[in-house]
C-alpha cells in the first residue's frame, strides 16, 4: 500500500479547537505574558479533568520538577530513588537542588520502576522517591506508596508523559504528595512549551506558587520572602492549553484507536508491544515497540527513515550519560539498559491515519522480511510474514 505522504513524523500535535481563536483574544487584549484571564481557567480545567486538589501552571516540565523538590525542601546530600529509565529531566532536577539521583532498575512487564529495587536501594539519606510513568503508562503506585509510608519517604510522580493515564481508576498525579506535568510540544496536550505541579497540601501550593513567581509575596507587590525563580506560564501558552483541554477526551480517544491499530498489524512479528496492565489505564504518549532482538534496533529505524518514517529510539539509561556514569546504584541497572537497547517509538501522533498506519507496519515487516536469519525458527516466522504482506 502506498502512504498518501512522503514524510511521517513521530509526532505533531493535534491543534483543532479554538487554539487561534484563544490566542487571538490574549493578543487583542495585550494580556500576553504572565497575567491574564487564560492562565487561571487552564488551571481550573487541569485541576477539573484530573481531579487535583490544587494545580499551579509553569513554564516547564523541568521547571515544575525543580519546584516540586525545592517545595519539599530537599537538601543537598539527600538521596532520591529515580528509575535510570526516563528522560534525563528527571535526574536533572534532583542534581538541581544538590541532592543525589539513585538509579533504580525498571521491571521487564511494564519497564517502570521497580518496587524491588527500591527497596534494595533506600539508605539512611534518602528523602524520596520519584515514580516516573514512561511513555504514558501507569508505575505500580500502590506498591510505592506502601513503600513510601513504611519508609517515611516523600512519594514525587513525574506525570510528564501521562496526561490521561490512571492507576486503580484514578488519575495519575494524585498519589504523589507532590506531582509533576508536561506540555511541551509532542506532549499528548500541549502549551508550546509548559507544565504544572500538582499537590494535595494547601501550604505546599502556597509555597509552589511564590518559588515560580520570583519569590514574590502575592498580598504585597515586590515584596520576596523566597529566592525564587521566573517560572511562570504565559497568557499565550494557557490560551493553547485551554483548547486543548476541551479536546483531551477526543485525543487520548484517538491515540487508544492507534495502539489498537497497531497491535492489531504487528501481532505475528517477532516483537511486543508495551502492554496494559490490568489496574491501569494506558494514555499511549507513545506508540512504542520492544525488539526481540536489540541487533534489528537500528537498522529497523534506518530502513524506516529510507521510506519516511521517523521514530525515535528508547531514552538511554541515565546512568549510562557521561555526566551520570559514575554513580554506583546504575550498574545494577541491567533490565533497563536491556529493554533501551530494544525499544523503538513509532509515529504516534493523533491524526495519523489507518492508512498511515498500515503503511507503517507493512514497512516494519518488510524490513523482517528481509533480515530474519534462515534459522529454523525464523524460517517459520519468514513464512507467516510473507502471507500476512
Amino acid at each position: 500500500m502506498q502512504c498518501a505522504i512522503k514524510e511521517i513524523p513521530v509526532y505533531f500535535p493535534h491543534l483543532h479547537g479554538n487554539e487561534k481563536k484563544y490566542l487571538n483574544e490574549c493578543i487583542d487584549s495585550s494580556w500576553i505574558s504572565s497575567k491574564g484571564q487564560f492562565i487561571q481557567q487552564f488551571e481550573e480545567r487541569f485541576q477539573t479533568f484530573t481531579h487535583a486538589p490544587f494545580a499551579v501552571s509553569v513554564c516547564s516540565g523541568t521547571a515544575a520538577l525543580h519546584l516540586a523538590l525545592l517545595a519539599l525542601d530537599i537538601h543537598p546530600g539527600d538521596e532520591i530513588l529515580v528509575p535510570s529509565l526516563t528522560y534525563v529531566a528527571s535526574v536533572n532536577a534532583i542534581v538541581y537542588v544538590g541532592a543525589v539521583p539513585i538509579f533504580v532498575d525498571s521491571l521487564p512487564s511494564s519497564w517502570q520502576i521497580d518496587p524491588a529495587d527500591v527497596i534494595k536501594k533506600i539508605t539512611s539519606n534518602t528523602k524520596a522517591i520519584m515514580a516516573v510513568h514512561l511513555y504514558g503508562h501507569s508505575c505500580d503506585l500502590a506498591a510505592l506508596q506502601k513503600i513510601a509510608d513504611h519508609y517515611k519517604l516523600f512519594l514525587i510522580e513525574d506525570c510528564a508523559e501521562a496526561f490521561g493515564t490512571y492507576y486503580q481508576q484514578t488519575h495519575v498525579g494524585n498519589f504523589g504528595i507532590v506531582s509533576t506535568f508536561s506540555f511541551f510540544g509532542n506532549k499528548t496536550i500541549t502549551t508550546g512549551e509548559g507544565g504544572m505541579v500538582v499537590v494535595r497540601d494547601p501550604s505546599l501550593y502556597q509555597k509552589i506558587s511564590i518559588l515560580k513567581n520570583q519569590g514574590n509575596d502575592p498580598e504585597r507587590s515586590y515584596w520576596h520572602t523566597l529566592v525564587g525563580y521566573n517560572y511562570r506560564m504565559t497568557n499565550l501558552s494557557a490560551a493553547i492549553g485551554l483548547a486543548q483541554l476541551e479536546q483531551a477526551n477526543i485525543i487520548l480517544q484517538k491515540k487508544r484507536n492507534l495502539a489498537l491499530q497497531y497491535t492489531k498489524q504487528l501481532r505475528d512479528l517477532p516483537l511486543q508491544m508495551h502492554q496494559e496492565d490490568p489496574d491501569c489505564i494506558h494514555s499511549h504518549w507513545m506508540i512504542s515497540i520492544l525488539l526481540d532482538e536489540a541487533k534489528h534496533r537500528n537498522p529497523l529505524r534506518d530502513y524506516l527513515s529510507s521510506v519516511g518514517i521517523e521514530t525515535r529510539p528508547f531514552f538511554h539509561p541515565i546512568h549510562r550519560l557521561p555526566m551520570y556514569e559514575t554513580i554506583e546504584s546504575g550498574k545494577s541497572c541491567t533490565i533497563a539498559e536491556n529493554i533501551s537497547s530494544r525499544g523503538v517509538n513509532l509515529p504516534s501522533f493523533p491524526d495519523l491515519t489507518e492508512a498511515e498506519v498500515i503503511f507503517i507496519c507493512d514497512q516494519i515487516t518488510n524490513y523482517f522480511v528481509n533480515h530474519l536469519s534462515f534459522s529454523s525458527d525464523a524460517a517459520g516466522m519468514l513464512e507467516v510474514l510473507q502471507m500476512s504482506i
